[in-house]
């Protein structure tokens, strides 16, 4: 009884993980106030770029994050020229951890914008529950792909969604 009690839980949480992502999908990008490091104000509904938009909240205590994001810095020159990606970094340190966010940045020298959310405005609005969360918007700003966690090879599944709209 143990047991199928517990299947019938895990389904349940499976189910409601997936009904979650299905409800970010095709939804537009909130419309925050965020700073970058050098204190210039960006709204996030407005980010203006051209081709797709990976958005990836991560933050410095988060080392699956720093994976993922030292790996795409790797990448994201031949993903740029390819497809003319942007990528936007959010960082969702808090007051007493976001004075470490443009050492590591710096340190790390990551071409992306990094915007910052120590309130978690825009992680909550986006319906960001753990991180790394990594979004790809495509040029009218709806989300077109969601993935949370991080393991080696999602990066390249990334790639393959950002080909997509591109293709298009």
């Amino acid at each position: 009884m143990k047991k199928i009690l517990l299947f019938c839980v895990a389904l349940l949480v499976l189910f409601n993980l997936n009904a979650q992502k299905e409800k970010t999908l095709d939804k537009k990008v909130a419309s925050v106030q965020l700073k970058s490091m050098n204190g210039k104000t960006f709204n996030t509904s407005e980010l203006g770029f051209d081709g797709p938009v990976v958005i990836s909240f991560w933050a410095t205590w988060c080392s699956p994050c720093k994976r993922e994001l030292n790996t795409i810095h790797d990448l994201y020159p031949d993903w740029q020229d390819e497809t003319g990606v942007e990528l936007v970094a959010v960082s969702i340190d808090d007051e007493k951890t976001k004075n470490s966010v443009p050492m590591y940045v710096n340190g790390k020298g990551w071409d992306y914008l990094v915007l910052m959310d120590p309130n978690g405005d825009f992680k909550r609005s986006m319906g960001v529950n753990n991180v790394p969360h990594t979004f790809l918007l495509d040029s009218d700003g709806k989300i077109v792909y969601s993935h949370n966690n991080y393991a080696p090879g999602d990066e390249d599944k990334l790639y393959e969604e950002i080909l997509k709209l591109t293709a298009k």
